[in-house]
């Protein structure tokens, strides 16, 4: 049975193969660059903390090893803590915020009035629950995983993926006050 290509493109890249690192970054730079933006809300530092994820990425190939995770589980994990470091050194933990791009890639500035009325009132929502739950909320509904690819990302059963997502909405629609306000948002629907 022949390898996986992401473990061939993996394996020549901790040799140091420049095309296999370039590869790996353009397969996942736009999904780790949601994520960040997600959470952060400064395009200039979402554009510094993914540089920085894909910095580390290359510093730890060497080391990297393949347990049966997804690599992007790796990478996740690297942009977590980058985005927890940013805030740390921020000392802002809770603002943690979303960033004003939606995930159908429009902006703020192009929603009416109301509509960006009802995103601030989303991200500040978001920012109240835990990093998983936003995590887990930003993989669901942004990235449109299923619940088994945040449940491999997250190294979690399927089960706990979706009571952790069942109950991050819950505290969602009662942060909003509201059952199911503010769903579409997290989206990328416009309703």
């Amino acid at each position: 049975m022949a390898e996986p290509p992401e473990r061939i493109l993996i394996a020549r890249a901790q040799q140091g193969d420049e095309e296999a690192i370039a590869g790996l970054y353009r397969y996942y730079v736009r999904s780790i660059t949601r994520y960040v933006a997600y959470r952060v809300s400064d395009e200039a530092v979402v554009e510094d903390l993914t540089a920085e994820v894909f910095l580390r990425m290359v510093e730890g190939l060497p080391q990297y090893r393949v347990t049966g995770a997804p690599f992007e589980a790796w990478l996740y994990r690297i942009a977590a803590a980058r985005v927890a470091d940013f805030y740390r050194d921020r000392q802002r933990h809770a603002e943690q915020e979303l960033t004003e791009i939606l995930g159908d890639g429009r902006t703020p500035l192009e929603l009416g009035l109301q509509q960006r009325e009802e995103l601030e009132e989303l991200r500040a929502a978001l920012a109240q629950l835990s990093e998983e739950h936003q995590t887990i909320l930003i993989l669901r509904f942004v990235e449109r995983k299923s619940h088994e690819d945040v449940a491999r990302i997250l190294n979690k059963s399927v089960r706990a993926i979706a009571t952790a997502q069942h109950r991050a909405l819950k505290k969602l629609a009662e942060l909003l006050g509201t059952d199911k306000a503010g769903r579409h948002y997290i989206r990328g629907d416009s309703e």
